[in-house]
Parts: C-alpha cells; structure tokens; sequence
C-alpha cells in the first residue's frame, strides 16, 4: 500500500469510528467501551476529519468572556463539559483562559486531557445524560460544551444541568453538529428551557466549520440571575 493509499485508508477508519459512536443512542456503557478502545488515536483522528470545533468554541467563549464578564481571563472558572482529549481545554489556555475543569464519559479519554496539564481538575466516568451530582450549583463563570450533544451521545435536555452549574448571568457554549439539531427537536428544548427561565439564547453562528464532511451551528446561552 502506498503512502496515498495508506491515508486514505486511516481518513476513512477515522470517519468510520465517528460513525460508530453516532449510532449508540447515548448507551452510556457501549459509548466508554468504545472510546477506551479509541482514546490513544482521537486526536490524530479529528485531525483526518478536519475537526474545527474546539478551536470555534473556545473563540466563542472568549469573546462572550471580553463582551459580558467581569474580572481577568485568568481568574474566570470554566467547565469544560465532555472535556474528551483536551482539545477544547488547550484552545481555552491559548486564549490566556487558567482556571479550567473537565469532565468525560471515558476514563480513558480524561486521562489524555489530564496529561495535557491545562486542567485544574479531569474526571472520568462522568456522565452529561444524568444529573451531575459531583458539580455543586452555579459553580462556573462559563461551560463549554463541544462535539457531545451530538448524534448517540448526549440529549438536549443536558443543557438543564449545563445551566445549573453555570452561575447567573454566566454563559454556557456548545456546539450542535446539523444532523443532531435537525433530529432530535433541539430547538424546541432550547425554548422550553427559555419559557422556564433556565436559560436565554444569546448568540447562534449557524453553519460554522465542525467536520469536513458537514457545518454545525455554535450555541452561546445565558444563565439569567434569578
């Protein structure tokens, strides 16, 4: 197999496993199998997928943070919610962003966002489908959310916990591949959510850059003061 050859057949394995984990149905147990089996090679893998998400997600939190908080980007506290690898939590420190935690699904995959040593704290075996019993309330200026409320993983309903550990008048960002805001009645979550006073849609960049092979839109919510 040539060297052309060989590429395209690691894209393609690449695409194959984002396929695979789409069409788990938020199976907490089969989703960590196969991201234990899949944490040693992810990042090189978004990188054949043209993964452009946690590099628009934490642009998006840093210029809610410059718009609408108050205090230094060092001292804001941030979630990184399905922290994965780390991939967001290393864009966050680029942007001057020092106060970060994460968390996964996956021991594995928080393992790999340990070891990049931009996180304060990284737990694994977390998972965004329950109740977030480890997080206390209005815990963090901003929570980052990026590639989980995506098909087979993670409900819209996740966002109620997103906002509960999110401070008022802080900000919860997320990223929603198109196939998942089409199918799962995401919008129509987002407004119950508003009707509830959970949350207010600030800010949606629709049809942004996530994966080569289709947009996403890029969410910034606002926690109201209650």
């Amino acid at each position: 197999m040539n060297t052309l050859d060989q590429q395209t057949a690691t894209e393609q394995a690449a695409r194959e496993r984002m396929k695979a984990s789409h069409a788990l149905d938020g199976d907490a147990g089969r989703l960590a199998d196969l991201y234990r089996g899949w944490a040693s090679s992810f990042d090189r893998d978004q990188g054949h997928v043209g993964y452009r998400g946690p590099v628009i997600v934490a642009e998006l939190a840093g210029a809610v943070q410059a718009a609408y908080l108050d205090g230094q980007r060092n001292a804001i506290a941030i979630l990184d919610a399905g922290c994965g690898t780390g991939l967001v939590g290393v864009e966050l420190e680029r942007l001057g962003f020092r106060v970060i935690d994460g968390f996964d699904l996956s021991d594995e995959m928080a393992e790999k966002a340990r070891q990049t040593g931009v996180y304060r704290h990284a737990r694994g075996d977390v998972d965004l489908n329950g109740q977030l019993s480890d997080y206390p309330s209005a815990s963090y200026d901003l929570t980052v959310c990026c590639g989980v409320l995506t098909l087979g993983h993670v409900r819209p309903d996740g966002l109620r916990e997103l906002a509960r550990v999110t401070r008022p008048n802080g900000f919860v960002i997320a990223s929603t591949r198109k196939s998942y805001a089409e199918t799962t009645s995401f919008e129509g979550e987002v407004r119950r959510l508003q009707d509830e006073g959970v949350l207010i849609p600030a800010q949606c960049l629709r049809n942004g850059r996530y994966v080569a092979e289709e947009d996403a839109h890029y969410w910034a919510f606002r926690v109201p003061a209650k």
